[in-house]
């Protein structure tokens, strides 16, 4: 019997992989994708993200970021980073260099799925694998979760999706900017010295990429033109989940939770719950984790939750930028609570 067994080799996979590594305990990753795996994503990681970072020992280069700059027509408020910078990181290459942390410290990654799960006395089995404890990081759409019956079906709320695409063109701010619309928000971050991603997110799966950007016709023209990747999609981006903790699997990162992606703080946040549930495991508390999960997540859930109820009514979503225009003390505050 191993120590740890973790469904999905994600960023929160396989920093609770190393995180459980460097506490001694035998571990297997289960993950069908090979490595590095792309996804539709952001690409912003937060300060407290790259702090993280740093203490799994995982080195990854990228673009540094020093704040959140919020647009709307000639309207803009923006808010520095008090501390540290904030990193700019293409998906594939922050995988890459979490697969090789993981590795270096005797991880074994299968490529696998997570099959059935059982769970018994002492322990938990998933396919023909047994362990003591099992970590569910399988992403926004756990088959873990679900199998558990730990997933919240969705409510009446407007269901929110993101696209993502590339461009090959040098990053115009070391800012990661979030344009307004009436109709959505795009998330602008810079990933390389030539590269910039764009993630578009707004209510339904209508209209593709084009037909979305053309929301903000500043950007739209900017970019006009420009060497574009392959568009990426993610969603429904909401997930609820009844609890964190079901006798020996605690749900970490996307699994165990999700608000939506306009706050840039998915990584920042996978990182930090894995690192709370091996804790938990270690110091022999893994029922503490479920307080452990809300407490490191209110804030974010909080404040996403505020910015997404109003992007739900147009005329609320008009209002938010010109509001942050008016009080760039309150927009600095709302910054740097969610460092």
């Amino acid at each position: 019997m191993i120590d740890l067994l973790v469904a999905g080799g994600g960023p929160a996979g396989l920093a609770a992989a190393i995180h459980a590594a460097r506490a001694g305990m035998e571990t297997v990753v289960v993950e069908p994708r090979g490595a590095p795996v792309d996804k539709a994503c952001g690409e912003g990681i937060m300060p407290g993200g790259v702090t993280a970072l740093a203490g799994l020992g995982v080195e990854v280069s990228g673009r540094e970021l020093r704040g959140i700059r919020y647009v709307e027509g000639a309207r803009r408020v923006e808010a520095s980073f008090r501390h540290q910078a904030g990193l700019g990181v293409r998906r594939t290459e922050l995988h890459a260099a979490l697969h090789r942390r993981a590795r270096e410290l005797g991880v074994r990654i299968v490529p696998e799925r997570a099959g059935e799960v059982r769970q018994h006395a002492d322990g938990v089995t998933v396919g023909g694998r047994t362990a003591r404890w099992l970590v569910a990081a399988d992403g926004l759409h756990s088959p873990v979760c679900r199998s558990l019956g730990l997933d919240v079906a969705g409510g009446a709320r407007p269901v929110r999706y993101g696209l993502r695409r590339h461009y090959r063109i040098r990053p115009w701010t070391d800012f990661v900017e979030v344009h307004w619309s009436r109709r959505g928000e795009a998330y602008v971050t810079p990933v390389g010295e030539e590269l910039v991603g764009v993630a578009l997110l707004g209510h339904g799966r209508g209209g593709g990429y084009e037909e979305r950007m053309a929301a903000f016709p500043a950007l739209a023209h900017l970019l006009s033109g420009v060497p574009a990747g392959a568009v990426r999609g993610a969603g429904p981006l909401r997930r609820r989940t009844r609890r964190k903790v079901a006798g020996r699997v605690l749900l970490v990162g996307d699994a165990a939770g999700y608000v939506d992606a306009l706050t840039g703080e998915g990584i920042a946040l996978a990182l930090a719950t894995a690192g709370a549930a091996v804790h938990c495991l270690t110091a022999g508390r893994p029922d503490a984790y479920e307080a452990a999960w809300y407490r490191l997540t209110r804030r974010h859930r909080v404040l996403t939750e505020c910015l997404v109820r109003a992007c739900e009514h147009p005329r609320a979503a008009g209002l938010i930028v010109p509001a942050a225009c008016r009080l760039p003390r309150l927009f600095s505050a709302a910054v740097h609570a969610l460092q």
